[in-house]
Parts: structure tokens; sequence; C-alpha cells
């Protein structure tokens, strides 16, 4: 077995080689990363125009339709843009900074960081670097292995290319019945932070056991459901093909474009404000609510075990914010005050690690409105406290959040989960 784990790390290990000597193809050399912030609504106006007639990625907000006025606009513009994006900008004074002069370079150094660290032995796993696929999925049945007491590990399912969907059950099974919690990771491919961070919780979690008592108290009263990678077709992707693929990977029959937006296709006002009805979009609602089998194998899982979660978190990036419902309307969900709270402890504890601010608040009011949201659906089909992080930072590296900020952003995350986590052994009553 130890032979066999060796060799799969070896031949992991030579496929990223392979992946960071080639770095893509250099395919993003020269591209930049925009920040640009309209003043008023003739510059919005102005931007959306300007937007619909060159191709641009957006990093934050994801469409042209959440653009506000005095918001920042973070766009990823290739090398041949750049030049006629500025101009543009320039000549109707829309105030622009540029957040990186060149992505290629900023990957290429970062990739330097990651080479230079020892990436994985027989006996230790790097916490502090960012794995592709295959690695993680090592790792869970490493976990799996090595905790038989305290880790479960089982598939709810396949992706659209055939891969399987794995989730790590943690907790003390002495105890039967038990509340739970669901984290989920990677829905967006692009955002590896949040495969990162759900791999910390997990070592956290079982290497604390013996000695934490709070930890310990939270493993033998609650069961954590672990889904590490949701979107493991479009994190694959992102690994071998495209760095800031965001989407799943289905096909589509009538468009060349590929893939859906895994949080904009669940089945609670499906394809309404804030998502896209065209395939070719980053919030592509997809062709019917549920049509993607990674979501489908997640509701189906949460809706067998409806009786027992009692909280579902939802690991995004970036903007720094914990969100709750709803996403898709300007309204007061039934039990806001123990939601509000458990959100406002949650960030005093992460803010307790390192003093990073986070706002917190109603997804519509304080990100965008949204419609086919994971949280949305969570809260709809009886699961009271239902939150997304959106992770470091503020959009300096964007999604590029470097390796070496993997530590810091998990400790205070972790603690904000705690919180959550700790909230559910109390009886809330507002």
């Amino acid at each position: 077995m130890a032979a066999l784990l060796a060799l799969c790390a070896a031949v992991c290990c030579s496929a990223l080689h392979t992946v960071g000597a080639k770095l893509y193809s250099s395919r993003y050399e020269g591209d930049q990363v925009l920040r640009i912030i309209p003043s008023s609504h003739v510059e919005i106006q102005l931007l959306k125009q300007l937007f619909q007639n060159m191709t641009v990625d957006f990093w934050q907000p994801s469409s042209t339709s959440f653009i506000h006025m005095g918001s920042s606009v973070d766009v990823h513009v290739g090398r041949n843009s750049t030049g006629h994006l500025k101009t543009h900008l320039q000549q109707t004074h829309i105030h622009y900074e540029v957040l990186i002069p060149n992505l290629q370079k900023e990957m290429e150094k970062q990739a330097g960081y990651r080479s230079s660290r020892k990436r994985r032995s027989e006996f230790q796993y790097d916490y502090e670097v960012y794995h592709p696929l295959e690695e993680i999925q090592s790792w869970m049945f490493d976990m799996n292995r090595t905790h038989p007491h305290l880790v479960d590990m089982f598939s709810i399912g396949r992706s659209y290319e055939g891969r399987p969907l794995y989730v790590l059950k943690l907790g003390n099974r002495k105890r039967l019945h038990k509340k739970a919690m669901w984290i989920d990771c990677g829905v967006h491919a692009r955002e590896w932070i949040g495969p990162a961070f759900c791999q910390w919780f997990v070592r956290e979690a079982v290497n604390s056991y013996p000695h934490d008592s709070s930890m310990r108290r939270l493993m033998n009263q609650l069961n954590f459901y672990i889904m590490p990678v949701f979107n493991v077709d479009g994190y694959h992707y992102s690994w071998k093909t495209d760095r800031f693929w965001r989407k799943t990977r289905s096909k589509n029959a009538k468009y060349h474009c590929r893939g859906v937006d895994a949080n904009r296709n669940w089945k609670v006002k499906w394809c309404d404000e804030g998502a896209s009805s065209h395939p070719c979009d980053d919030t592509y609602c997809g062709p019917f609510p549920e049509s993607e089998p990674e979501v489908k194998a997640v509701a189906r899982f949460l809706r067998k075990h409806r009786k027992h979660v009692k909280a579902y978190v939802s690991i995004h990036a970036y903007a720094q914010m914990l969100l709750y419902p709803y996403s898709y309307k300007y309204a007061t969900i039934p039990n806001f005050d123990c939601v509000e709270t458990a959100a406002q402890n949650a960030v005093s504890a992460l803010y307790s690690a390192y003093g990073v601010r986070y706002r917190y608040g109603p997804a519509s009011t304080t990100l965008y409105v949204s419609s086919g949201s994971s949280i949305d659906w969570a809260y709809k089909n009886g699961i009271p406290y239902a939150f997304a992080f959106e992770l470091r930072d503020t959009g300096y590296y964007g999604f590029l959040l470097p390796e070496a900020l993997i530590r810091p952003t998990c400790i205070e995350t972790m603690r904000a989960v705690r919180a959550i986590a700790s909230g559910l052994l109390k009886k809330c009553t507002s």
C-alpha cells in the first residue's frame, strides 16, 4: 500500500511538473487584471456597452449585470485587448488601475514558490500548497484509512465526465442521530483556496480531536460532511488547461460553449435575476434546475439527510464576506436574529486571528442579487443556517491568492466555521 501511494505521488508530481514547465502554454503572457470603478450611471452604461463589444473575463462581479456605481469591477483582459480597453477608459475618464500587470509572470512566480516546497512524501502532506484533483482524492483515501474512528469516505454520485463525487464524514461514530453540518468547497473551479480550506478543516478537526476539548465536543456531538471539490471536472480543467475556468464542463447541444454555473443551477428561483440563460456566460443557469449531475447529487444527499443537517456552508472566493439568504430577493429571513448572531460571532472569531475584516449580511444586499444559489436552496429545504463564505482577498491577487496566504486564510476561516458549528449546540430562540 505504501509503495502504491508513493508511486501515485510520484506520478502526480511528475504531471504537475509538466504543467508547471509549460504553465498553460504561456496562454496568459501579457494579459492583465484591471480594476475599474465607475462613478456615475453614465459611466456604468458606457462600461456595459464597451464589454458587449469585447471579450473579458469578469473576476468581480461575475457579470455586467452586477456593475454598480462606486463598486470595483475587476476584469481579466487578454493581451490583444488591454490597449483598446485602457484607451476607451481614458477617453471616457473612467477611473481604473492595473492590479496584475502580467498574469503569466505572476503565475510563474507563484509556481516557483510551489516547486521550492516539498510537495508530498509518503509520510507528509503539504497543506500550504494547492493540490490537483488526483492528489486531493488520494489524500481523502489516506485520511479515511488512517483515521477510521473519525473519518468515513463515500461517493454521492459521478460528475458529467464520470469522476466520483467524494465526501468525507467526520465525527465520533459512537453517538447516533446527531445534528450535522455540510461544507462544500470548489463549486467554482478557479477558486483554489476553497479546496485548500476543506483539506485544512479535515486535518485540524482530526488532529486536534485528542487534545482540544472544544473540537472534541464538536466532533462528539455533530457530524461534518466535507466535500473538498464539488466541481471536480471544472477544477481538473483549471489545472490542466484554463486556470480561470469557473463553470462545470457539461456540453451544450446548440453551442460550443461548455459548462454551467453550479451556483445558479439549484431549484430555487431558477434562472431569474442574477443568472444568465446564455450558455456562453459565466453565470449560465443551465438548461433546467439540477441539470448538472454534481448539483443533483448534492441536492439529493441533502434532501435525504435534511432531518439532521442543520447548517450548510459553501466556501468561495474572493471578497472577504460571509453571506446568508436571501440571494434572490431583498427580504428578511424568518430566523434572521439567530442567523445574524451566528454570522456576527463567526466574523468576530475570524477577525481575532489576524485582524482581517469581513462584511456580513444577506447575499442580495451585501454582494448582489442572484437566483438558483445553493444557500437559498438549502434554506428553502429546511436547513436553518445556510452560509456562503467569500474568502481572501479583496482583489489585489483575486483568484491567484498566493500559497503563502493559505495558512493564515485557513486559520482564520477555521475559527469562523468552528463558531458556527458551536452555535448549533445551543438553542437559539428568536
